[in-house]
């Protein structure tokens, strides 16, 4: 390809209101163009990096037994509405970043955010005897999602090219087998890209599944934070992370009693107006549930159920964890939200001395497992500017549930080998999880087994956004000059720079230089623009090819072109001779980056 005829252009400033450095240089560099908030275009050299990328993807997905297909976009609402016969709410009403629209007969559809419904729903049809698994139906498609907050360039958006595969299995053996498969595909994906990562512990989501891992990309512009530990490698999602809790002493109880503490509302606040480590206090922390108290103390039933989390002090509520409890205790939540003033008052609670001591059932009671040692606690009074002190379990407060609902932290202990883990910055890039049967009850889809009796379909679902994995490559691979492409998705691989080419024979060698290199079948971008030698080789940097040559008066006379790997500072002479051989054995070697380097 041709500089001169390339759709494409770069730009000398930053972009305004860009949010990462990929998003900078891949707007800069000419690879995208922002539409709209959370849209893109991807110019021809996005698209090909695209193209790269999903290349790798289909090798490896093929590599394991997937079947590519290609699945609507546009999906009949009503499969989204679905009702889960254990009473949990649809898919439609569970999420909120579905674009919705009707046809000119007024069926309503949305545009797919993902595709579990429409893969089970081709299981049924086809999957009828356990011969015919395992089943792993993958496709690479656009999805779409409302997102209220699209950031950070293609780390974010609201419309995306996403790979997403569907496992199908008779048993927990079975599915496990596809599970340890594709795991090892997904690394060997993310390597061969050239990606730093981590696959750490995660969050199933609403679904729910026994396992669930993230490849996570490490990255200061990653919206996600992990925990890992330093000694035993342990990584998991913040979501997810597990933490071993201080054991605090025990000492004999001390009376309930009320103090003044005036204009403590914040367990900081407290802790130092009292003089004590803020672990010795007992924080509450009010939800509101969507669900009406109904209770005899509210009468008219006019007001939700509020659920209270009692935990201590230094530590915070993961939400995420919250959600599990309750799904897993079939506490059905339709609107899980911090409670309002509003809220609290009419369940008389009074914010910011809120009390977790002489709860009714009105209230639904969790406590954390930090407060499974220590005692004598010091916690709201339910009283302006008044705290209880010598609060003690099961003596002052109720419990209808014990559980792991803290957030783990920088510093906290690991629970496998007591090692401390710290906080690392990170984009997700791959999701996989077992679904388990949701989906293959739901739509009814199962399989006989050798004695004929059916049973339901185990399902498992794995994700690649090609986007942001494009994205947070260029966050790892950039150097102050521009973007620095590993060679297996770089949209060239060679950057021929063409000066002084109205000069003597100048133009007609580099003409057929790249005559040659294409013939060759070397990846070349030819800049044959009429530009200054010190534009051309700023674009070339910033573009980020993994090789450079060039050919000009003066390399001419020096014996040859000027080649010079990207990622180096110093370029030797090779030879006009020998040029498309030298060149391509860097690139045909299997450690192309290593050898690319050695030139």
């Amino acid at each position: 390809m041709r500089v001169s005829q390339l759709l494409s252009t770069t730009l000398r400033e930053a972009p305004r209101d860009v949010e990462s450095v990929s998003q900078e240089l891949l707007v800069r560099a000419g690879y995208i163009r922002l539409l709209t908030a959370g849209v893109y275009s991807f110019l021809p050299l996005g698209n090909r990096v695209m193209q790269k990328i999903a290349a790798i993807i289909r090798e490896e997905m093929d590599g394991v037994g997937g079947q590519e297909v290609l699945l609507p976009v546009l999906q009949p609402e009503e499969i989204w509405q679905a009702q889960p016969a254990d009473g949990r709410p649809s898919r439609a009403d569970s999420v909120d970043i579905l674009f919705h629209l009707e046809d000119r007969k007024g069926r309503a559809l949305v545009l797919g955010p993902t595709h579990e419904e429409i893969a089970t729903l081709l299981a049924q049809e086809f999957i009828r005897s356990y011969r015919d698994l395992p089943r792993l139906l993958y496709q690479i498609q656009v999805k779409m999602r409302d997102e209220p907050r699209p950031r950070g360039g293609l780390l974010r958006t609201r419309e995306f090219l996403m790979k997403d595969l569907y496992s199908f299995d008779a048993d927990s053996e079975g599915q496990d087998q596809s599970y340890r498969a594709l795991s090892a595909a997904y690394q060997r994906i993310f390597e061969r890209c050239g990606l730093r990562f981590i696959v750490a512990e995660a969050d199933s989501g609403a679904i729910g599944g026994k396992d669930s891992q993230e490849f996570l990309a490490l990255t200061d512009a990653g919206e996600d934070e992990a925990l890992v530990c330093e000694q035993c490698g342990y990584a998991a999602n913040l979501e997810k992370a597990e933490f071993v809790r201080e054991i605090l002493p025990t000492e004999p109880e001390g009376a309930l009693t009320e103090v003044y503490t005036p204009d403590c509302t914040t367990i900081l606040a407290l802790a130092d107006f009292l003089q004590i480590p803020a672990s010795k206090t007992m924080k509450a922390v009010c939800y509101g549930t969507g669900i009406p108290a109904n209770t005899a103390e509210d009468g008219d039933g006019q007001h939700e159920r509020l659920i209270l989390i009692a935990i201590r002090g230094d530590l915070a509520v993961n939400e995420v964890k919250l959600r599990n409890v309750l799904r897993t205790a079939g506490v059905a939540v339709s609107d899980l939200h911090l409670a309002t003033p509003e809220e609290l008052a009419r369940a008389h609670i009074v914010a910011g001395f809120t009390s977790p001591v002489g709860k009714g059932d009105e209230v639904l009671v969790i406590i954390d497992e930090s407060l499974h040692s220590g005692n004598n606690f010091v916690g709201g009074a339910n009283r302006v500017d008044y705290h209880l002190t010598n609060i003690n379990y099961p003596r002052d407060l109720r419990s209808d549930l014990w559980a792991d609902i803290a957030s783990a932290f920088e510093g906290a202990t690991c629970v496998h080998c007591s090692g401390t883990m710290h906080t690392v910055n990170a984009s997700e890039v791959g999701h996989i999880f077992k679904v388990g049967s949701h989906y293959s009850e739901l739509f009814n889809a199962s399989f006989h087994d050798a004695e004929g009796a059916a049973h339901p379909l185990l399902m498992g679902c794995y994700g690649i956004g090609l986007g942001r994995l494009m994205a947070v490559v260029a966050e790892q691979h950039h150097d102050e000059k521009g973007l620095v492409w590993p060679a297996a998705i770089a949209p060239y691989q060679l950057s021929l720079v063409g000066l002084d080419l109205t000069k003597g024979e100048n133009g007609q060698l580099a003409e057929q230089l790249y005559k040659d290199l294409f013939v060759a079948g070397i990846e070349v971008l030819y800049d044959d623009r009429n530009e200054s030698s010190g534009v051309k080789f700023n674009d070339a940097d910033l573009l980020g090819l993994p090789l450079r040559a060039v050919l000009s008066k003066r390399s001419l006379k020096n014996g040859g072109i000027e080649l010079k790997a990207r990622a180096d500072k110093e370029s030797r002479i090779v030879p006009l001779s020998e040029a498309v051989t030298v060149i391509r054995a860097a690139l045909q070697h299997p450690s192309a980056e290593e050898n690319i380097r050695m030139l």
